[in-house]
């Protein structure tokens, strides 16, 4: 999936309430809506790399631009909160295995 994508990498985005994962879009926006569209909320979702070659937690980047939320206290485009990081690295741990 990844050389069809970016290369070394896919795109992916996190519900760490429904710990549901959409990937497979050309942006992590198009991801977002997609999963708001399917009822989540805007607040439990964050952008991520995941870097299919590497191994746990190594395979996942987080960065995209879904996360710079201030209203948050998120001002970066990584994911501030280590709590919310574990989250998604057991979400995606489940979700994809080695």
């Amino acid at each position: 999936m990844a050389e069809n994508q970016f290369g070394s990498l896919v795109k992916a985005v996190v519900d760490i309430e429904k710990k549901i994962m959409a990937i497979g879009g050309e942006m992590h926006a198009d991801e977002e809506a997609h999963l708001i569209d399917e009822g989540s909320n805007q607040e439990n979702l964050w952008g991520i790399n995941i870097h299919p070659a590497q191994v746990m937690p190594a395979r996942i980047e987080f960065d995209s631009m879904i996360n710079i939320r201030p209203y948050l206290g998120n001002r970066s485009r990584s994911v501030e909160n280590i709590d919310t990081q574990k989250k998604i690295i057991e979400i995606v741990s489940k979700l994809i295995k080695e």
